[in-house]
């Protein structure tokens, strides 16, 4: 059996930095217990798996698809980066004729389009509400040590903490800080947390100018140490930051080792389009 498979990184358009996603075009469907094996196999965040909904459709004209992702260790409900690198496949390669594509998925409906040199995705955005520090402070403390935190939110729809650390930290200090993410299970007591954000306002001057916040983002609870840049994590931090700044505009970078950067528009159906750009890497087919 052959399976075509491609490489994106997402929200950036230099190869090797962003976050890469492996995207999967199956014809046919794929026995159950392989969506796993293979995204074990890559080993890279999340492996997406397109499927076609009728026999008659075709990846050049269809212009709505089944969509799954895969970590490494289980089946995630969204996943924003791997969408981004499904609609460039079909975009970029396939050569997709319609404007809009539309991805039937556990989180509902996503749509994507193209917008220059950007691939935008309509994504839930998620509120955040005031999180109690005591029940989550062995995991901050896990996470930050004793950096002075200015905010604690938590979203029960991604089950997401987002931990805002003070205005007065530089973006280097998030960049610098050395987290040991495989802490975080053991120091998450509620059972409530899947996901860590650490977020920072941002800084309107210097050389960095321009973006209106900072994050990092930790899911150990999916097997994913770090995540490069994560879309998921921004329906979050969409709703915070527009709500503390006063924006429906921002533009995002996540700080990890290879960096990305995301450009954030709320709607006015209370979604949010957030836009990133791609590199296509690698391009085989998995054969078995």
């Amino acid at each position: 059996m052959q399976i075509p498979i491609f490489t994106v990184d997402a929200f950036t358009n230099r190869p090797f930095s962003g976050n890469p996603a492996a995207v999967c075009l199956l014809e046919n469907d794929l026995d159950e217990d392989l969506h796993q094996k293979i995204a074990t196999e890559m080993n890279l965040s999340e492996t997406a798996f397109i499927r076609k909904l009728c026999p008659g459709d075709d990846f050049t004209k269809t212009s709505r698809f089944g969509l799954r992702w895969f970590t490494p260790a289980n089946e995630v409900p969204l996943c924003g980066h791997a969408t981004l690198a499904s609609a460039a496949v079909l975009f970029h390669i396939q050569k997709n004729t319609n404007s809009v594509l539309t991805f039937v998925t556990l989180s509902g409906e996503l749509k994507a389009r193209q917008v220059e040199d950007h691939i935008v995705l309509d994504l839930p955005l998620y509120k955040t509400y005031p999180q109690a520090l005591q029940e989550v402070e062995e995991l901050i403390k896990a996470a930050v040590g004793d950096m002075i935190v200015q905010d604690i939110r938590y979203s029960p729809d991604t089950k997401k903490l987002l931990v805002r650390l003070s205005d007065a930290y530089e973006r280097s200090v998030l960049e610098k800080l050395q987290v040991s993410a495989q802490r975080f299970l053991s120091a998450e007591k509620t059972g409530k947390v899947k996901g860590l954000i650490l977020t920072l306002k941002g800084n309107s001057s210097g050389k960095h100018e321009g973006h209106d916040f900072y994050s990092r983002y930790f899911a150990p609870w999916y097997g994913v140490l770090e995540d490069p840049v994560t879309g998921s994590a921004h329906a979050v931090l969409s709703s915070y930051w527009s709500e503390q700044l006063g924006k429906k505009e921002m533009l995002a970078f996540q700080c990890s080792r290879r960096g990305g950067e995301l450009k954030i528009s709320l709607r006015s159906d209370g979604r949010v389009d957030i836009a990133g750009q791609i590199a296509i890497v690698l391009k085989g087919n998995l054969t078995f």
